[in-house]
């Protein structure tokens, strides 16, 4: 916001590599939502769901003990991203790759939309997508359901077999998406500029995207006004809101002169 202080040097030297690069990988993490009035996931918890442990309300054990409960609280948290709009920092993104085809690749550890609706549909999700829906198990019939053909309740469940609708998103103990962490992963290595913004760096695998993209000779630049486990890993820190440092990094850049 206005009350970032920046020092002028870095950000003129983040500019300078950002505007050279062929390719720009950008990391979004949970205060990149937040700025949108999206919760933390620990910061959620201690609402509706606030005497219950957070980690039982995003794992397979705790929805296998109570699915209602879990689908409730999700419902909750699914109702704020709807309401939510995306803010400054997810449209100078969303801006900067439409001025620079073929550039960026955005990845997202965030499971809402907003890069999407901020004009970004490419982004990659590393922990799935709040307002999708799939099935608990696979079916045993050997058969590709649609979730939404499954009989109204907390969770639906399907007519013929019972299966549980859950959430997808990645919950404690699951794997990422191979699909998505491998294009991630390819980005990191492939980019000359890595924008890391929003993310404590304490989530992992995501978390090591950083150190891919520098072994392999990236420029790396952590936005965030406080300090992550990963700031040993860049090259340039901004201590700011990615609300208020990616339009100054990001406007102008790729516009055809004047």
């Amino acid at each position: 916001m206005a009350g970032d202080v920046l020092d002028p040097a870095t950000l003129a030297a983040v500019r300078a590599h950002l505007d050279a690069a062929r390719r720009v990988c950008v990391l979004t993490g949970a205060g990149m939502s937040a700025e949108s009035g999206i919760p933390t996931f620990r910061d959620a918890a201690t609402g509706l769901w606030s005497t219950f442990d957070p980690a039982q309300l995003a794992s397979e054990e705790g929805f296998r003990a109570d699915p209602q409960r879990v689908w409730d609280w999700y419902a909750e948290r699914r109702a704020g991203v709807r309401a939510a709009q995306p803010h400054a920092g997810h449209l100078a993104l969303a801006a900067f790759g439409r001025r620079r085809p073929g550039v960026l690749t955005l990845v997202t550890q965030n499971v809402d939309d907003l890069h999407q609706r901020a004009g970004w549909p490419e982004t990659i999700r590393l922990h799935g997508d709040i307002l999708a829906d799939r099935w608990l198990e696979p079916c045993p019939r050997g058969l590709a359901c649609d979730p939404a053909t499954a009989s109204a309740g907390r969770p639906p469940r399907c007519t013929e077999c019972g299966n549980l609708v859950r959430p997808a998103v990645v919950w404690f103990g699951e794997t990422l998406p191979e699909r998505a962490l491998d294009a991630a992963e390819r980005a990191a290595r492939a980019c000359d500029v890595m924008l890391v913004v929003g993310t404590s760096g304490a989530v992992w695998p995501a978390a090591g995207l950083a150190h891919v993209a520098r072994r392999a000779g990236a420029q790396v630049a952590i936005v965030n006004p406080d300090a992550s486990e990963i700031d040993d890993q860049a090259h340039w820190v901004l201590r700011g809101t990615a609300a208020g440092v990616l339009p100054r990094l990001l406007d102008t850049l790729g516009r055809p002169p004047s």
